[in-house]
């Protein structure tokens, strides 16, 4: 790695505790590093700065503001968690600075997981209303008349089958553990190569999740629905869409770069945040008895 370590410390400030944590940690961080710019609105423009590496404090909430910030440019993310559910943020305050003083000695090689990333584009008669990287999900929502949508689904342009229901859910394996997984969606490992077609409340009991390459063009084509059904990319509402509006999706061209704390494997934050070991992480629910 050239030179000194160069970082972006970033945050969602509204979040309670995070600025005061960000200050906190402020003279530890640069210690190992120079800190090229901090932002805790989730507004600035961080195409052009010059780092290695992005410090994110928060949950999983603050790392998708972060990468939507960092737009085509998508730095190494070095997630702090501060929240109580995070599969993103998976680094506690206490571990950050052993992981910084590795990196500031040795570099990123071999510490970088890069994840699957969409592309998302809406258009209405031919024209283009939306452009939006997704890295959790895309989808279709029925609006505030909470009537059924019909939503035809299109793979490499062969018509598959109209899902009727509450909408219809297009996840990369990160995001197979947020709206998802609650949706009744499987979990894929995070580096899979893979998309999960998830219904929302589906009318037939038939439609069932689907698991199929992120090599193909998904299209979405919404045939029925109401005034406010809208496309939602990553939590964040794109546009409203009208009738024979098409959401096309596929694989972007930039991919998300986690790095992958020491001594945290997958399942074992599959196992800490989703209770499997008999015991809920910190603010989850109450605990049972379980494996040591």
């Amino acid at each position: 790695m050239r030179g000194p370590l160069r970082v972006l410390l970033l945050g969602f400030g509204k979040r309670p505790g995070v600025v005061e944590e960000a200050e906190r940690l402020r003279p530890m961080v640069e210690h190992y590093a120079e800190i090229v710019a901090a932002d805790f609105t989730g507004q600035a423009d961080l195409l052009d700065l010059d780092a290695d590496l992005a410090i994110v404090l928060g949950g999983d909430g603050s790392i998708l503001r972060a990468v939507h910030q960092m737009g085509q440019r998508q730095l190494p993310v070095l997630a702090v968690n501060l929240g109580r559910l995070g599969f993103l943020a998976d680094l506690s305050p206490t571990e950050l600075p052993d992981i910084l003083r590795q990196i500031a000695s040795e570099g990123l090689e071999n510490r970088v997981i890069e994840h699957l990333m969409f592309r998302c584009r809406v258009y209405r008669n031919g024209d283009l209303l939306a452009d939006e990287l997704a890295l959790n999900e895309v989808a279709i929502q029925t609006g505030p008349a909470l009537t059924m949508v019909d939503i035809d689904l299109y793979i490499d342009s062969e018509w598959v089958t109209t899902y009727s229901g509450d909408g219809l859910i297009l996840s990369t394996p990160v995001g197979s553990t947020a709206h998802s997984l609650s949706a009744g969606g499987p979990i894929l490992r995070k580096d899979l190569h893979a998309l999960v077609i998830c219904p929302i409340n589906p009318h037939t009991l038939t439609n069932r999740p689907v698991v199929d390459s992120a090599d193909r063009v998904y299209e979405l084509v919404l045939s029925r629905g109401e005034q406010g059904t809208a496309a939602v990319a990553d939590g964040r509402a794109l546009c409203g869409l009208e009738l024979q509006d098409r959401v096309r999706v596929e694989k972007a061209g930039v991919r998300f770069k986690l790095v992958a704390p020491p001594q945290h494997s997958y399942y074992r934050t599959l196992r800490e945040k989703l209770g499997w070991g008999g015991k809920f992480s910190r603010g989850t629910g109450s605990e049972v008895s379980g494996r040591p």
